[in-house]
């Protein structure tokens, strides 16, 4: 049987005193795009940190492939397959696109041609942008700039961290066309997101978070028409 490709068993995770993840188990299939929800400041981006190895659990393991790597420093996850799209993007600004996704493949020694081509073909408005500054860009497009230089690694896990932050209801719908089109390319995710319906209307699977603890998860199309949930946690 195949491990995971991302697993967290039984992960606590402190912030000095303050107990953040408490016991958070969950897992990423190959292929598979995997939703985390939660309101504010229930866990979920310290559930990507400790996966990216940004912080470390006080107890429990962060596996990648079946491999513990719950000591292992962030470049070391993402030389094995990790990437990140984080939380406002973070795009360096005063650098142009084409700088930015030069920094994308920045693991990498073997980075050619092909790979802006297989950039800038899924995000013909990057290509459009190349010599802009990254600083001068809309919202949206710079969440593409932002998903673009992550794929520069060669991901074999995408992790983003709350991608709809910011962006008009126009622009989130247009947000999670891409992240489902890349979902049908064969691209593994982990994403962290508050809007639940969008997310659970394109993920294959999804948990929830509350104060730290996984306290519902399943098959996305059945979180989404879960009753109990659309009442505590998708606001219906």
């Amino acid at each position: 049987m195949t491990a995971p490709l991302l697993e967290l068993r039984d992960v606590n995770t402190y912030y000095g005193p303050i107990h953040i993840l408490q016991g958070v188990s969950l897992t990423v299939g190959h292929g598979e795009f995997v939703a985390l929800l939660g309101g504010n400041a229930c866990g979920k981006s310290t559930t990507l940190k400790t996966a990216l190895g940004l912080v470390s659990p006080r107890s429990g393991q962060v596996l990648i492939d079946g491999v513990d790597v719950t000591q292992e420093k962030p470049a070391a996850r993402i030389r094995r397959g990790l990437a990140v799209v984080p939380e406002n993007r973070r795009l360096f600004g005063p650098m142009t696109v084409m700088e930015n996704l030069q920094l994308g493949a920045f693991t990498r020694s073997n980075v050619a041609k092909e790979d802006y081509d297989r950039v800038f073909e899924l995000f013909p408005r990057v290509a459009e942008r190349r010599n802009q500054l990254a600083g001068t860009l809309s919202g949206g497009e710079q969440q593409m700039v932002a998903v673009a230089r992550a794929l520069m690694a060669n991901p074999r896990l995408l992790l983003m961290d709350e991608p709809s932050m910011g962006l008009s209801p126009a622009l989130v719908e247009q947000s999670f066309d891409m992240i489902a089109n890349l979902h049908s390319r064969g691209v593994s995710m982990l994403v962290v997101e508050q809007n639940a319906n969008m997310a659970l209307s394109v993920a294959d699977r999804g948990y929830v978070l509350q104060t730290g603890r996984v306290v519902l998860s399943g098959v996305a199309a059945e979180l989404a028409h879960d009753d109990e949930l659309r009442r505590a946690y998708l606001g219906r």
